[in-house]
């Protein structure tokens, strides 16, 4: 039986609005937010500029929604992902997957000019700010914090705030990126990261590991028990 390739080039190939995304992340980073055209950017994605308000109303929504698909953003929509809800009850294999799909996404070259947008624009566009923070810092903070509460309730791991183990967690993921892909003059080699991230999970999970604190409990101030979670 024939396959039809051309059908399944067809689906693969990105749609129009997925190709003003990609060349506006392109553009924004080459020339600034406020530098960029729209008719530059219609020219870029080869169609005419009255075309762009089909997808979107302007240049701020245009930002808006990359910064909608990119970091905190991605982060975010991969927690809510079926393989991730699948680890809801193995705390060591869910925070080694969340690193590694960390590092996937620091090494793709479409971040790295995320990061200089938004490092460039949040304070100069009205409301990218308080999204960017806000909303998807937010979003994905209680998206962590709750997979750490159900570990604490599951007696899986030891923790009496679910949210700040979910913040330390993130800190030092966070530290190995400014490592590894920012403070150097060129990004490490991944074995390189994918060591100092095994070496830090190590740690983490030691730190956390269920039943590590049973001796002193007794030190612990009056209503901390092992696997309660504390309020936001």
């Amino acid at each position: 039986m024939a396959v039809d390739t051309s059908s399944a080039a067809e689906a693969a190939a990105p749609t129009t609005r997925e190709r003003i995304l990609a060349e506006a992340l392109n553009l924004f980073a080459q020339s600034g937010y406020g530098g960029a055209s729209m008719r530059e950017l219609a020219r870029r994605v080869g169609i005419r500029e009255s075309s762009l308000y089909n997808h979107f109303p302007g240049k701020a929504a245009i930002l808006e929604a990359i910064v909608s698909e990119h970091g905190p953003a991605s982060s975010a929509s991969r927690l809510e992902e079926q393989r991730y809800k699948q680890l809801a009850r193995q705390p060591a294999e869910f925070c080694r997957q969340f690193a590694l799909d960390l590092v996937e996404q620091w090494s793709d070259p479409r971040e790295h000019q995320f990061q200089k947008v938004i490092t460039a624009e949040r304070n100069r566009v009205p409301g990218i700010r308080a999204k960017f923070a806000d909303h998807f810092y937010a979003r994905e903070q209680r998206l962590m914090t709750d997979y750490f509460r159900g570990f604490a309730l599951a007696g899986l791991i030891s923790t009496t705030d679910p949210r700040e183990t979910a913040r330390l967690f993130a800190a030092g993921l966070i530290y190995i990126r400014l490592e590894h892909y920012v403070m150097g003059a060129v990004p490490s080699p991944r074995p390189k990261v994918i060591e100092a991230i095994d070496r830090y999970l190590a740690f983490f999970l030691s730190l956390i590991a269920a039943g590590q604190d049973a001796d002193n409990k007794k030190r612990k101030p009056k209503g901390e028990m092992r696997g309660k979670a504390a309020p936001d």
